[in-house]
């Protein structure tokens, strides 16, 4: 492939209540990108406080983590050429009202708070969230038969 991007997608617990990640799978496969890890995980307090570390001193912090406590989470690593930049752009808008028809906020979502999704906006926290979320031997690598039918190599 032309470059190894990953990208960390979580699918929060609303989006799994309201049985979303088969659309939401749907989207990634059919643009091209490659699942290499995916788990179905009830997060722990200390790894939810780690991955919103960033967001320690604002006022939702503690609802932040409380609320994804709440339920599943189903946690994925995804491949592809830009897969980070292309794949905020198919998240939309954090804030669901700020996204476009077409996104999946954009066609799921009314609520920041109950946004759905999870994705990174940097290949240097993607890395981050991804050792955080997964150990190396839960990545499976593979090349897909249809690579040639998505990438010109």
């Amino acid at each position: 492939m032309a470059n190894g991007e990953r990208i960390f997608i979580a699918i929060k617990p609303d989006g799994f209540q309201r049985s979303l990640v088969g659309e939401i799978i749907k989207r990634f496969e059919q643009k091209g990108f490659r699942l290499i890890a995916m788990k179905l995980i009830q997060a722990s307090e200390d790894l939810l406080k780690e991955h919103y570390i960033h967001l320690k001193d604002r006022p939702f912090f503690d609802g932040l983590v409380k609320y994804m406590q709440s339920g599943a989470v189903v946690a994925m690593v995804w491949e592809g050429l830009n897969v980070v930049k292309t794949g905020r752009v198919m998240l939309g808008e954090t804030n669901p009202p700020d996204s476009k028809p077409g996104t999946i906020r954009g066609d799921f979502c009314i609520q920041v708070g109950r946004n759905i999704i999870h994705g990174n906006d940097s290949v240097e926290s993607a890395e981050k969230e991804i050792g955080l979320w997964f150990q190396p031997e839960e990545m499976v690598y593979y090349k897909s038969c249809s690579q040639s039918w998505i990438y010109d190599e």
